[in-house]
């Protein structure tokens, strides 16, 4: 008897989206995903199996770059630190810690 694989979903306007299966995440590790109306979305898995979405722009560069970027935590709080110049995304609020003017928008992730 074969199992379906897990999925990935995000919350996209009234509805779920699914992204990819759950094995394309790595814990530690982001991906981009495209969605719907043209806007990408970085996921990341935590090394604890949480999944995390945020807008992939980096909103200081405008580069859609923040799949790559590092994931660590503050204060118990996980982030995600931009390649590029460096500044951390709360992943579950999307602020900016080192910019409390900034923030990404975040999206409700479900796994199943």
């Amino acid at each position: 008897m074969s199992t379906a694989p897990t999925r990935v979903h995000l919350r996209y306007a009234d509805d779920w989206f699914e992204v990819c299966e759950r094995a394309r995440l790595t814990p530690g590790r982001g991906i981009a995903a495209l969605l719907p109306d043209g806007r990408q979305a970085a996921l990341f898995l935590d090394r604890e199996g949480r999944a995390y979405a945020i807008d992939n722009r980096d909103p200081f560069t405008g580069a859609a770059v923040l799949s790559r970027g590092l994931l660590g935590s503050e204060a118990g709080r996980p982030f995600v630190a931009s390649p590029l110049l460096k500044q951390r995304f709360d992943l579950e609020t999307g602020r900016c810690l080192d910019d409390d003017e900034v923030a990404v928008q975040t999206h409700p992730v479900r796994i199943a």
